[in-house]
């Protein structure tokens, strides 16, 4: 490979191990809720307190952090975040009761919230413009395979040391990753080299002094931005549904083993990395780059397999398996489309080159999902029963499928518009 290649490809590694560790940071939460509840006394309302203490944080503090991510190096706020995430979660289950748990949750939340648009920054500046979607689609991958392996071994620490010691190895290890961002992460400017077919190099010194002081309302009045965010809002409801709820779901309600309820929920997460790898690619090749419509035709076939599984809950195993990968599969990908490449593309389409703002706060904003689902449905279980969170997650599915609807009439119509006067011209 030529030396581009190589550094591409390091970085890459880099930002995928790193982003991967933040869910395998979060998921050992999702796996020992029946232990917290049985054990530590702790009903659904307040096991769903907990989600929104780890996620609230994450989504806010993405939002709030966005613009200021236009003037700090990916290097600093990817490593410096998984050494406080990783550092906030040491002591969790080994001190202090639910408050305390809460606490060190929230502390993981705000440290993890700067490194999606770090990640997705680094990989602006890496990667030409043309194999955008290819590339956020694989790299999404990373927030599935972090959550599988997470489920793996939180399921293996959970039945070998029990569920206090299930977050110590994963805060060691994302806190060892931090210290080696910090010291081999660099970006091309930083090292002087020129990445081509670039519409333009997304770094500090060809951006404009009013652009390094965007405000998060400036971000949000770029046209389609707010129409994705509210997609992927309702998307990340029902994805972060299913990693923090689906194992205790099959536990309760269809009566599977503890151990075995964990492991058939990673069918969800492999679904989630096949569909994130292929997404990227199918938009590229099939649909023109036009990411938004492969996005839409994903998430009606997601919502279909979530109801498919409500309905069908019954049959077992091997189609509760089926059913679950299918909805992973359809819901994975148009995650990672909707809260990088996408936002990415928005921001370099505003005369302030304002990509890394546009992600973070389209991530922040669909990152009030996932902390609402956990008092949203946690109340839900405990007046209406199980079966009605699934069909909560349905209806949320189904509302993701007009926000995107109406995101792609936005993007068709802003296509027109720059399409007109090339036409009128020729």
């Amino acid at each position: 490979m030529a030396p581009l290649q190589v550094r591409q490809f390091i970085t890459f590694c880099l930002l995928w191990v790193g982003y991967a560790l933040t869910y395998f940071l979060r998921k050992p939460l999702g796996v020992i809720k029946a232990d917290l509840r049985d054990q530590a006394g702790l009903n659904e309302a307040q096991l769903g307190w907990l989600d929104a203490a780890l996620l609230a944080p994450y989504a806010l503090a993405q939002m709030a952090l966005a613009p200021a991510g236009q003037r700090l190096g990916a290097r600093r706020t990817l490593g410096l975040g998984l050494l406080a995430a990783g550092g906030a979660m040491l002591p969790f289950g080994l001190v202090g009761g639910p408050g305390a748990m809460a606490m060190m949750l929230a502390l993981n939340g705000a440290a993890q919230s700067c490194c999606w648009p770090a990640c997705a920054r680094s990989l602006a500046e890496w990667f030409p413009d043309n194999r955008r979607n290819s590339v956020f689609g694989l790299f999404g991958t990373s927030a599935f395979g972090g959550g599988i392996l997470g489920t793996a071994v939180s399921v293996y620490l959970q039945g070998a040391y029990g569920w206090r010691l299930v977050h110590l190895f994963p805060a060691l290890l994302c806190m060892s990753f931090g210290l080696l961002v910090l010291l081999v992460l660099y970006s091309p400017e930083e090292l002087g080299v020129a990445v081509h077919e670039k519409e333009s190099a997304v770094t500090k010194s060809s951006i404009p002094d009013a652009a390094q002081r965007l405000t998060w309302r400036d971000v949000w009045q770029i046209p389609v931005i707010p129409e994705v965010a509210v997609s992927l809002f309702f998307l990340k409801l029902v994805r972060y549904a299913m990693y923090m709820w689906l194992p205790m779901f099959l536990s309760q309600q269809l009566h599977y083993g503890r151990q075995a309820a964990g492991l058939l929920s990673l069918s969800f997460d492999v679904g989630a990395v096949l569909g994130s790898a292929v997404i990227g690619v199918a938009v590229d090749r099939v649909f023109a780059g036009r990411a938004l419509a492969g996005c839409l035709l994903s998430v009606v076939a997601s919502t279909l397999s979530l109801l498919l599984f409500s309905l069908t809950s019954g049959w077992g195993a091997p189609a509760n398996g089926l059913l679950l990968l299918m909805a992973g599969l359809f819901n994975g990908g148009p995650d990672t489309l909707l809260g990088a490449a996408i936002p990415t593309e928005l921001g370099q389409r505003d005369e302030r080159r304002a990509a890394q703002a546009a992600s973070g706060a389209v991530n922040g904003f669909g990152s009030v999902g996932t902390f609402l689902e956990g008092p949203l449905l946690g109340a839900v279980a405990l007046h209406l029963g199980w079966p009605a969170v699934f069909y909560s997650m349905v209806l949320s599915s189904a509302l993701a499928v007009l926000c995107v609807l109406r995101a792609d009439a936005a993007d068709r119509r802003w296509r027109r518009c720059r399409a007109a006067p090339l036409l009128t011209a020729a």
